[in-house]
């Protein structure tokens, strides 16, 4: 008889199942247990102003609660650990949010004020701002950015620009300013008027307007008394009406650009 053959066993080494986990969800902020300083914005500082506090009829003061699905009645009570109307047990205290000279400072004892102003009050970002010291910096960051830019383009302007540009600053000041003067003036003026310095510095406009000047000064042209005509000196016939609600100058640099005024500008400029 043929031998039967004996079953070889094989030992399977254990397999790692991969199992997929949900990717973990960025932990919320917590609230930090701090002063906190709140500012009007645009700069204003008023003696005193008052917000509201309480809902009332005339100024809505009212949370949407995603979690409830609902409206929320808002009110500050001195005497209440919270804000919400429907949380709020026993007799209330009604307390008042003033800021003076622009600003408020709430201790971190009041948490259920700084509660109201930070996470909760309809006013926050239309009227007033917590201070934060990262946007801060960053504000300063652009602010200093700006003035960099500003200044860098003022040192490779040439002189004629940069009495163009500081004519909108000063008139006719400029006639009698040396060339040293003209690129101090306009560095400073880069530095603390940065973003009015860019914007003049990129309009086209800027030159022929102060050649408009220019010629209006040197009595080549003449500009009527209620700055709606521009006339020839020589003969004063009439180059241009000036259209309504418009600078002068900068109707007559808009002017020079047309085929017309290309004429004109040639023959101001030989004459200036």
């Amino acid at each position: 008889m043929a031998k039967q053959a004996k079953a070889e066993a094989f030992e399977v080494a254990p397999q790692e199942v991969a199992v997929k986990t949900a990717p973990k969800k960025p932990a919320k902020p917590s609230w930090e247990i701090r002063d906190r300083i709140y500012y009007l914005k645009n700069n204003k500082t008023p003696l005193t102003l008052t917000i509201p506090g309480k809902h009332t009829r005339k100024h809505a003061l009212l949370y949407f609660d995603k979690d409830l699905g609902k409206q929320r009645e808002l009110k500050y009570a001195t005497n209440q650990d919270s804000v919400f109307v429907d949380e709020q047990k026993g007799e209330c205290t009604m307390g008042h949010i003033t800021f003076n000279d622009g600003s408020l400072k709430v201790s971190k004892e009041k948490q259920n004020l700084q509660k109201l102003l930070s996470l909760y009050h309809p006013l926050n970002g239309r009227i007033y701002e917590e201070f934060s010291a990262v946007n801060e910096a960053e504000d300063d960051l652009d602010i200093i950015h700006l003035e960099i830019d500003a200044m860098n383009a003022a040192r490779t302007i040439d002189i004629d620009q940069a009495e163009a540009i500081l004519r909108v600053e000063k008139g006719s000041a400029v006639n009698s300013m040396s060339s040293k003067e003209l690129k101090r003036d306009l560095l400073l003026f880069a530095k603390n008027n940065p973003a009015t310095f860019i914007a003049l510095a990129k309009d086209d406009n800027v030159q022929l307007r102060n050649f408009a000047i220019k010629a209006q000064e040197a009595g080549i042209i003449i500009l009527s008394q209620d700055q709606r005509t521009f006339t020839w000196g020589s003969n004063n016939r009439k180059l241009m009406n000036v259209p309504f609600d418009e600078n002068p100058y900068s109707a007559f640099a808009a002017f020079l650009k047309t085929d017309e005024g290309v004429e004109i500008y040639k023959s101001i400029d030989k004459k200036l």
